[in-house]
């Protein structure tokens, strides 16, 4: 028995295997972004009213850059896939939806190196 349509035996085309791929990646970034914003929920309270001193001593420490890091690529990551779905399932012209898929990954990768890059700078100033 053929459980294919008829479109489906004329273009012979199957599954593209990468549709769970981006529903666990959207999942794990989720988790990951709820863990690391907790944390930055918790450091922000314990500095608030803090001296400069003191915030910068502790914007230093190398687990918290690191785990300020983590936030950011994981919170682009999840950003890029949001905004992936939204115009893969609302523009309808091809040309168009390869352009903001493009743009959408750039500016995901912008914002990455330029929150990590102030991540760096402050942790090492």
């Amino acid at each position: 028995m053929n459980m294919r349509t008829p479109l489906k035996n004329v273009r012979h085309l199957g599954s593209a295997r990468e549709g769970a791929d981006h529903f666990w990646m959207q999942r794990v970034t989720a988790v990951a972004n709820l863990v690391l914003g907790l944390f930055l929920v918790w450091l922000i309270a314990s500095l608030a009213g803090a001296d400069y001193v003191t915030v910068k001593s502790t914007l230093a420490n190398p687990i918290v850059a690191l785990l300020l890091a983590m936030l950011i690529v994981s919170a682009t990551i999840h950003m890029r896939l949001g905004m992936q779905v939204i115009i893969e399932d609302y523009i309808t012209r091809d040309s168009t939806k390869i352009v903001l898929l493009l743009l959408n990954n750039f500016f995901a990768i912008l914002v990455a190196a330029a929150s990590v890059w102030a991540i760096l700078k402050l942790s090492f100033a």
